[in-house]
């Protein structure tokens, strides 16, 4: 007999990206990183491996599971790689191939940022 319990999942906490549009100002940093999160998105094949990976059933996918956006393999690896350093994605190598997910927080954060301010 095992005594072994079953322990929770956590999703790891990501800081938001900044505050809705609405709210206030961006500082430079934040516009600075939202700029560059939307400027990853603003291509239409890293938009579409974006949301392959989003969409992909478990939260996760491989590389050889979204390869098919129309590009060459180093040129989807290239854009991977692009919403990877927007903060966009994260990667872990299994054996030979790269699993990507979406960054915790991402969406909500970023839908966040371009709804209005909840009413007082």
């Amino acid at each position: 007999m095992s005594n072994a319990t079953a322990l929770p999942l956590i999703q790891p906490e990501a800081a938001a990206c900044c505050p809705p549009l609405n709210e206030r100002p961006l500082t430079s940093e934040e516009a600075e990183r939202t700029a560059k999160m939307f400027k990853a998105l603003g291509d239409p094949v890293r938009l579409r491996l974006f949301s392959a990976v989003a969409s992909h059933e478990g939260g996760e996918a491989c590389v050889c599971d979204i390869s098919d956006v129309g590009v060459s393999q180093p040129t989807v690896s290239h854009h991977l790689k692009k919403l990877k350093e927007a903060g966009l994605l994260s990667s872990e190598r299994r054996g030979t191939w790269v699993y990507y997910r979406v960054e915790p927080a991402v969406l909500a954060a970023m839908g966040a940022l371009l709804t209005k301010a909840a009413a007082a």
